[in-house]
């Protein structure tokens, strides 16, 4: 019993020994220019906003029968229309916030294109 545990102590001894030491070393990577286009906004489509209160509920709804459009309509009310205005900004603020990453990462990947780009402009 004892001989074994000697026999696995000297194993495991001798075998951490035969580890070579790693030799570090940096070397200097290019940067590959990014592929990385800003997204673009495309534009909206027009919206035909209708403001339906309970005094002109009938009258809207007389108009748009008689121009053909079915009376269906999804409302907000005062709340939820700030809501949906809030939502607008936080995705208008995310996309800015993406623009300027994107800027960031080309200047650190693309500088001397970054620096080309604007001795032309200044010319």
């Amino acid at each position: 019993m004892r001989i074994s545990i000697l026999l696995i102590v000297v194993l495991l001894l001798s075998g951490c020994s035969s580890i070579k030491k790693l030799d570090i070393f940096t070397m200097e990577v290019e940067r590959q220019p990014l592929a990385l286009e800003k997204p673009v906004i495309k534009e909206l489509e027009k919206l035909n906003w209708i403001i339906i209160t309970s005094e002109n509920a009938e009258e809207v709804f007389k108009k748009m029968e008689e121009q053909g459009v079915d009376p269906v309509i999804f409302g907000l009310n005062d709340n939820d229309f700030q809501l949906l205005a809030k939502n607008f900004a936080h995705i208008r603020a995310h996309m800015m916030k993406q623009n300027v990453m994107i800027d960031e990462y080309k200047k650190y990947y693309e500088p001397d294109v970054i620096n080309n780009k604007e001795k032309e402009d200044k010319k």
